[in-house]
């Protein structure tokens, strides 16, 4: 038998959906029975986490612990931001999955030391500590292109992940390359809604993708 998942959810919405449809897909699987037990609490209510950090993080210590009570035995957080709010999630005493560490080790695997990130600010600077940890240097968006960001985040949030977005999205990843990146990094999990790997001229490790993976691996 495998571990039950437990899933801190809902920042945004789409974006946790298409987390859960990854884990799904990134199973290996010949009937129901072999696919993980999943417990997801896809919370929109979650206060804003780079207005009201502390009242999202008591707000996250709450879910992971309804989480742990229903059955989960491991946790996991399919938003980057949020990642700085773990002290509440780690309280509860169940493993928890970092996507940020789990995204870099993919980001740094084959030896790139310059690594675009596409995140918000909260995100970014996670980004910034884990990769100097591992001897890298982060390639950040600069000037308007950093407000261009988060329009298009909050474009995916109210629904848009249309052509207008996209074309920011894929001219922001190019800023990151031109800028010197060798990889980019979806840090953000509304990211890869709007933007196809094929789509940048370097490697893409997108954040959600390998915090799938990394709960496959713990759960199976």
């Amino acid at each position: 038998m495998g571990k039950v998942l437990g899933v801190l959810g809902g920042m945004g919405p789409a974006a946790t959906v298409a987390f859960l449809a990854r884990v799904q897909a990134l199973t290996p699987a010949e009937q129901d029975q072999d696919h993980i037990r999943i417990l997801a609490d896809i919370n929109p209510q979650v206060p804003d986490r780079q207005r009201a950090p502390d009242a999202a993080e008591a707000m996250l210590g709450r879910m992971a612990m309804r989480l742990r009570d229903a059955g989960a035995q491991v946790l996991a957080m399919p938003c980057n931001t949020a990642h700085a709010l773990t002290a509440g999630i780690r309280k509860v005493g169940l493993p928890f999955i970092d996507m940020i560490a789990v995204t870099t080790e993919a980001a740094v695997a084959g030896g790139a030391r310059k690594i675009g990130v596409l995140a918000t600010p909260g995100g970014e600077a996670l980004y910034t500590r884990t990769l100097q940890a591992r001897g890298a240097k982060i390639v950040r968006l600069t000037g308007a292109d950093r407000e261009a960001m988060m329009a298009c985040i909050r474009a995916v949030k109210a629904g848009d992940t249309g052509e207008g977005p996209r074309a920011e999205m894929r001219r922001l990843a190019a800023a990151l390359v031109g800028a010197g990146a060798e990889v980019v990094i979806a840090g953000c999990t509304e990211v890869p809604l709007l933007l196809e790997a094929e789509e940048v001229s370097a490697p893409l490790v997108d954040s959600a993708e390998e915090l799938a993976a990394a709960c496959v691996k713990a759960c199976r």
